[in-house]
């Protein structure tokens, strides 16, 4: 498939999706050794790409770098046929004040794309409480809940239902990293409990009648990764992803890139492996365009 203008991706994290030479710039910069493959790898778990993320957080530790990577992440989109863009990023996690981070992050889209606070899975609470009412008086569209759970974690999914009320109060959309290839009962505490709006991945969708009801009842759209999952090994291959048949169904789904360095892919190449995958049709790709157009968060 050609690069087909007007595309969306509204799912791309800020920290994995440098430019391989900014990455290389910054780490030489602050004595930072990069491996010589930072990519994911087929199958390599959600642990194992996360740990990923260890390297390019550190060389994102400053206000410069921060804004550095949003510009360049804007540009690429823009080079690539993306129209609506939302970027995602952790500000707690790049070593200044919130705030100060936010704004940086800002600085660099200029307008160009929404971004979208992520709050992380364990994570106390209140911190995510803050997120909110800081990202909100600076402009951000949205919150996320990114990660995964563990075992460990003192927290649940549902412990963050006040920090996600009240975003909804302050007018941020709401996105959910959930049934990344666990229980879809996950799915339905996001959408009930935490008032998600949209949900991150969401590939066990179709493993419970219930939770695919509630998706379409509330017209929730699923922010689809297919590269990503199957470098996180929740899906085989991309020819397996659920996508087509999602669609088919009447669900809202968009096609994204997740991790641009990391994967290793651009919005285009993402779309055009949707339309390889079996069932897919111009028709269904076109409708997986336009719902991540219309799901946008509001700016």
């Amino acid at each position: 498939m050609a690069v087909v203008a007007g595309l969306s991706d509204l799912h791309r994290h800020l920290d994995g999706s440098l430019r391989r030479a900014t990455l290389e710039e910054l780490a030489g910069a602050c004595g930072v050794r990069v491996p010589d493959d930072v990519r994911f790898r087929v199958g390599m778990g959600l642990e194992g790409a996360l740990a990923c993320f260890g390297v390019t957080l550190s060389v994102l530790q400053t206000l410069a770098a921060v804004r550095r990577v949003a510009a360049e992440i804007c540009d690429d989109a823009a080079a690539d046929g993306v129209t609506t863009l939302e970027l995602r990023f952790a500000p707690q996690l790049h070593g200044q004040p919130i705030e100060a981070v936010i704004d940086a992050a800002m600085d660099g889209l200029v307008g160009r794309a929404g971004l979208v606070l992520c709050a992380l899975y364990g994570e106390d609470p209140a911190r995510v409480m803050e997120l909110v009412e800081v990202g909100a008086r600076r402009g951000v569209v949205g919150l996320d809940l990114a990660g995964g759970p563990a075992p460990g974690h003192r927290w649940e999914l549902a412990s963050y239902a006040e920090a996600f009320r009240r975003a909804k109060e302050l007018g941020l959309g709401r996105t959910v990293h959930a049934g990344e290839g666990r229980p879809p009962a996950e799915i339905a505490v996001a959408i009930e409990v935490l008032g998600a709006q949209r949900i991150g991945h969401g590939t066990t969708l179709e493993d419970d009648p219930r939770v695919l009801d509630l998706v379409l009842e509330r017209g929730v759209t699923i922010e689809a990764c297919p590269t990503s999952n199957v470098h996180t090994g929740v899906i085989a291959s991309v020819d397996d992803h659920p996508l087509p048949r999602w669609l088919a169904r009447g669900v809202k789904a968009c096609v994204n890139t997740d991790n641009t360095l990391f994967s290793d892919v651009t919005a285009a190449e993402e779309h055009a492996r949707a339309r390889a995958i079996p069932g897919m049709t111009d028709e269904l790709l076109a409708r997986a365009i336009s719902c991540g157009h219309a799901a946008a968060f509001p700016r």
